[in-house]
């Protein structure tokens, strides 16, 4: 069985993130977190922090959602508009409008996450 590269773990992330999938996404970029240095891997660790936040956030514990949301925002914000083929400024403000409400009164109806998008 062939090992996944790093680009397969970091598609396959994005992809499960946007099924909902909120672990396995953290799972599949961690395969490639620890073995990425500098920006890349502050990059990856702000993407593996912003779906634990969401996850925290659908699972009710608004304050591990909170401060998962704030060290992820710390980390994105530092990127362009868009970093490996990602739109991060659009991904950036879906989070921003996603945790304003989830992390406002409670909703009975749970909220769409944000998605990210490739730009190929």
């Amino acid at each position: 069985m062939a090992r996944k590269s790093d680009r397969e773990w970091f598609y396959d992330g994005i992809d499960l993130f946007n099924a909902g999938r909120f672990f396995e996404s953290h799972e599949a970029w961690e395969h490639v977190w620890k073995r990425t240095h500098g920006d890349d891997k502050r990059f990856y660790q702000g993407l593996i922090q912003a779906a634990a936040a969401i996850l925290h956030a659908q699972r009710g514990n608004r304050k591990g959602a909170m401060a998962l949301y704030a060290k992820a925002s710390e980390k994105l914000d530092g990127f362009h508009d868009v970093h490996m083929n990602l739109a991060v400024a659009e991904f950036r403000r879906a989070l921003a409008d996603f945790f304003a409400i989830a992390l406002g009164a409670p909703r009975e109806t749970p909220l769409p996450p944000p998605r990210l998008r490739r730009i190929d």
